[in-house]
């Protein structure tokens, strides 16, 4: 019995063929094999040159721009060719723009030259116009299918009479979403020992609480006996502040604080640890491929909250203690002037200040003594100078000079301790704007003063009353004192001269440079040499003199007013100076005598100045501060520090000699001509 077939189960071969793809008349032309046609002139190359690549590189440049355009550089003082050259080039330019239609300019436009304006197209006829147009287009299909492409909807050749059907989308979108797996959370634990415990007892009788009692009655009546007795010498006052610390030391309040203490700087180390891992061992690898210019890595930033309106108008080193450093604070704003403050930082500790004195006036300078690292001498900005001794409790200077004892009548711009006189009393020197140069010397309980050099203006005396001739004092603002001969020092003067002194000649001077054109900022003995200085001003320039010769042996223009400058304690030829412009330039005379080999910001903010800088004595540091009251220290990368390479069986010579010979040598060269000359 024959199985009946489902309608459409089989189809013959001839069906596949008429019911399939339609693919129009031109189907057999691409359907072919393409064939390959060589034209007549073509070149018979070889397997290898056809092979063979040719690589053309193609640039945005411009063939028609200059190359050889030169601009004046005002800061070198030559003309300098422009590395960088404008490749653009404008063919064409059309200035157009357009109005939205339904906007009031383009209303007005369409009345003005009488064009009638667009009615808006109503959606529900375009709607119901659209759903017309599906029935027919379906209908279409069918017809499409067996007349061929001809009378396709979509095709170019569409019955006048005929809507145009709007195709459909084309593409078949869909939305598709993923889930990510949540990390599976892992505990961790860990066990420690027990701290050890020991167990402590003790009887109380009655005769050992009665001891007790005594004795601290008998502490109670020492102390009534020591405030009752009179207080005539500062010696019994001494000896009265060592008893009150003995005895404070017994109390649990001081271990604690001396513990607390310890704890504090444990935990810094551990906050600050990268930063304490790049002061000890970072060393920056790529100075050795940046032709001998170096880089300053900061470090700690060191600030006080109640001294953030203060300006830093000092600091200096401790030598006896490499990590500890004084900061003073004030204002160089004459017309804002207020209270001052004197802080002790340690590298230890960069968050908080070791010691605080705050003072009722601005601090203007600071120095401490290089042996008796505990005495610091302070100036200020109403004329007093102080001494403060971190051994006494208080933070009150144990000497201060008053206008009985000769105080400065103008700001002390300066203070430098000097060895002890013949008595062996402690003794330093402060200049101020006043135009003295003071000595002053601690003996017992006062300080007692000496006018060593009164500045004055030469060649320009003022007429006094009844016609006498007073001489104008000139303001001093810095000096400093030399490092081999005891009584030659430099001063610094408000009118931008600078003037070698004597300690034994208090009428006259020795030697008068015209050094810059405004107020001298710092004056310094070069640390080796002893014929070197240099000085900075507010008019851009840093000098290097030698104190033979009247002229500059070099000058440098920093472009921004120089707040200070300092030799390095390790090399003749480098020094370092910052500027208003938030910039720190560190030169190295051995290496470029004409520029800087590092010049870097090293402040947030723009309108920041930075006021003063120094050398850390022993490691590759140094401090900035700025007029914020804030303290940045920096390393100084290994080409800001280079030492001459050892040679094979050689051992270098080390020693101040070495570097007395190395700025021996360039000032050779500046005294050559002279000689020549002459």
């Amino acid at each position: 019995m024959p199985v009946p077939q489902k309608p459409g189960a089989t189809r013959t071969k001839q069906d596949d063929d008429d019911h399939g793809p339609d693919l129009g008349d031109g189907a057999d032309e691409w359907m072919q094999g393409k064939t390959l046609l060589k034209p007549p002139d073509q070149l018979d190359l070889t397997e290898a040159e056809l092979k063979e690549e040719f690589t053309r590189i193609l640039t945005a440049n411009n063939p028609h721009a200059p190359q050889n355009i030169v601009r004046y550089s005002f800061k070198e003082r030559s003309y300098k060719a422009i590395s960088s050259v404008d490749q653009l080039a404008v063919h064409f330019v059309l200035e157009g723009n357009l109005l939205h239609k339904d906007s009031d300019e383009a209303r007005r436009q369409r009345a003005k030259q009488g064009l009638p304006e667009e009615k808006p197209v109503d959606t529900a006829a375009v709607e119901t116009d659209e759903e017309k147009a599906e029935t027919p287009g379906d209908a279409g299909e069918e017809v499409g299918e067996e007349g061929g492409a001809d009378e396709r909807p979509d095709s170019e050749e569409v019955k006048p009479g005929q809507k145009e059907r709007k195709l459909t989308n084309q593409f078949n979108f869909s939305e598709r979403a993923s889930q990510t797996l949540n990390n599976p959370l892992r505990e961790r634990e860990c066990q420690t020992d027990p701290p050890p415990r020991a167990n402590f007892s003790a009887t109380a009788n009655q005769w050992e609480i009665y001891d007790a009692y005594v004795e601290e009655l008998q502490k109670q009546e020492k102390h009534k006996e020591k405030q009752k007795a009179p207080s005539t010498k500062k010696e019994e006052d001494k000896g009265k502040k060592k008893m009150m610390m003995v005895e404070m030391q017994s109390d649990d309040v001081s271990k604690v604080s001396k513990a607390a203490k310890i704890v504090e700087r444990m935990v810094n180390q551990n906050t600050f640890d990268d930063i304490a891992q790049d002061f000890k061992y970072f060393e920056d690898a790529s100075d050795e491929f940046r032709d001998q210019e170096g880089t300053l890595l900061p470090l700690w930033k060191f600030q006080y909250d109640k001294a953030k309106r203060l300006a830093v108008t000092a600091l200096c080193w401790n030598e006896n203690y490499r990590d500890l450093f004084a900061v003073g604070l004030g204002s160089y704003d004459f017309t804002k002037q207020g209270r001052g403050m004197m802080l002790y930082y340690s590298l230890k500790n960069p968050t908080y200040p070791e010691c605080i004195y705050p003072t009722t006036s601005g601090i203007m300078c600071l120095d401490i003594h290089p042996r008796l690292s505990y005495l610091v001498a302070v100036g200020f900005y109403d004329g007093c100078v102080a001494v403060y001794s971190l051994k006494e409790e208080s933070t009150q200077p144990i000497y201060k000079s008053t206008a009985k004892s000769g105080k400065h009548t103008d700001p002390v711009w300066q203070v430098r301790w000097q060895n002890d006189d013949m008595d062996h009393n402690h003794n330093f020197f402060s200049v101020s704007s006043d135009g003295r140069v003071v000595s002053w010397t601690l003996v017992k309980n006062e300080l007692v003063y000496t006018d060593i050099i009164k500045l004055s203006l030469e060649g320009s005396p003022s007429d006094g009353t009844e016609g006498l001739q007073l001489p104008t004092m000139a303001c001093g603002t810095s000096f400093d004192f030399h490092k081999q001969i005891d009584y030659l020092f430099l001063v610094g003067t408000e009118e931008g001269k600078i003037h070698k002194c004597s300690k034994a000649y208090s009428s006259q001077f020795l030697q008068t440079y015209d050094a810059h054109n405004m107020a001298v900022d710092a004056v310094k003995w070069n640390h080796f040499h002893p014929k070197v200085f240099i000085s900075c001003s507010s008019d851009w320039t840093v000098k290097i003199w030698d104190h033979t010769i009247d002229t500059p042996m070099f000058i440098f223009d920093l472009n921004s007013a120089v707040g200070g400058v300092a030799w390095s304690p390790y090399s003749s030829t480098v020094f370092a100076a910052v500027t208003t412009d938030g910039k720190v330039h560190v030169f190295d005379l051995s290496i470029n005598k004409y520029e800087a080999i590092c010049q870097q910001p090293v402040v947030a903010k723009k309108k920041t100045k930075l006021t003063h800088i120094q050398f850390n004595p022993e490691h590759p540091i140094i401090i900035v501060g700025d007029d914020r009251g804030y303290v940045n220290s920096l390393k100084l990368s290994p080409n800001l520090r280079k030492k001459p390479k050892e040679k094979k069986g050689q051992e270098l010579p080390k020693g101040p000699e070495v570097e007395i010979a190395k700025m021996e040598k360039l000032l050779s060269l500046l005294r050559e001509p002279e000689s020549n000359t002459n």
